[in-house]
């Protein structure tokens, strides 16, 4: 899927929200555990109740990968649903990869090819050569982890190296990469102060913005120091929709705090 493309489900929703699919089998209905597959169950059900409402869903791949070889054939039957039924909505792998070349070139046919993923979530860490095997990807979006949503964020990324905070320097070194333009970039709602500097150096990325909601993130705040003129957000929120019931109405209490978002996003869409 094309920036243009995801632009232009922006517009036709009235909506900018990207839904985590973070599926922890202690946290779902007790009910879904007697299904054959129960993370596929709850997935199916909450983009079955959301699909209206947002324009993307990212699953954390570790949530699948924590249960073997079900939990991944769980993550495929949740890709294939959405790309069969819902071929709209952009897809992220929430993977955080990040390694030499040929294991990078690896990772990204894993998510890319095989699983039919439009994103996968990157470590920028080693480096351009780690990075670029995925930018080769014709169609396919790399999205670098620039500033994070977590307390640690402030261990290294806003130190300052050479009289530059690190993640503006790994903001402006990405911007050299061979296909560069297939970047978006992580910026966690919980640093939304940096965002004017950040939109500085990145004025036309999309950025996915997770840390809203259940992280304490706030939108309007987002939206004030990271909208550009074609949006250019992926806010996301993962608990505070997927985990807002644990009775049989799960998905459609899931509905209802999307629609909460929703609303927020059109009435800042229609400003």
């Amino acid at each position: 899927m094309t920036t243009n493309e995801l632009t232009q489900q922006i517009h036709n929703k009235k909506s900018f929200l990207c839904i985590g699919l973070d599926v922890d089998l202690n946290k779902i209905p007790k009910h879904l555990l007697k299904e054959e597959d129960p993370i596929f169950a709850f997935n199916k059900a909450i983009i079955d109740a959301t699909h209206h409402l947002c324009v993307a869903y990212k699953p954390n791949t570790a949530f699948y990968e924590a249960y073997g070889i079900k939990g991944w054939q769980a993550l495929e039957k949740t890709i294939n649903y959405l790309n069969e039924n819902h071929p709209e909505i952009y897809t992220i792998a929430d993977a955080k990869r990040g390694d030499i070349g040929n294991t990078s070139t690896m990772y990204a046919k894993a998510f890319f090819e095989d699983l039919g993923f439009d994103s996968v979530t990157v470590a920028p860490y080693m480096g351009k050569d780690s990075v670029e095997p995925f930018l080769a990807f014709k169609d396919k979006h790399t999205i670098l982890l620039a500033l994070t949503s977590n307390q640690g964020a402030f261990d290294f990324q806003t130190k300052t190296v050479d009289g530059v905070e690190l993640y503006k320097q790994v903001l402006e070194t990405s911007k050299s990469w061979k296909n560069s333009e297939n970047l978006m970039y992580v910026v966690g709602a919980t640093k939304a102060e940096f965002l004017g500097e950040i939109r500085k150096i990145i004025p036309d990325s999309f950025l996915l913005v997770p840390g809203v909601g259940a992280q304490g993130g706030n939108l309007q705040d987002v939206c004030k120091y990271g909208m550009n003129d074609s949006i250019g957000l992926l806010i996301n929120s993962s608990r505070g929709i997927i985990y807002a019931s644990q009775d049989e109405n799960f998905a459609e209490a899931a509905a209802e705090k999307a629609e909460e978002l929703h609303v927020q996003m059109a009435e800042i869409l229609s400003l």
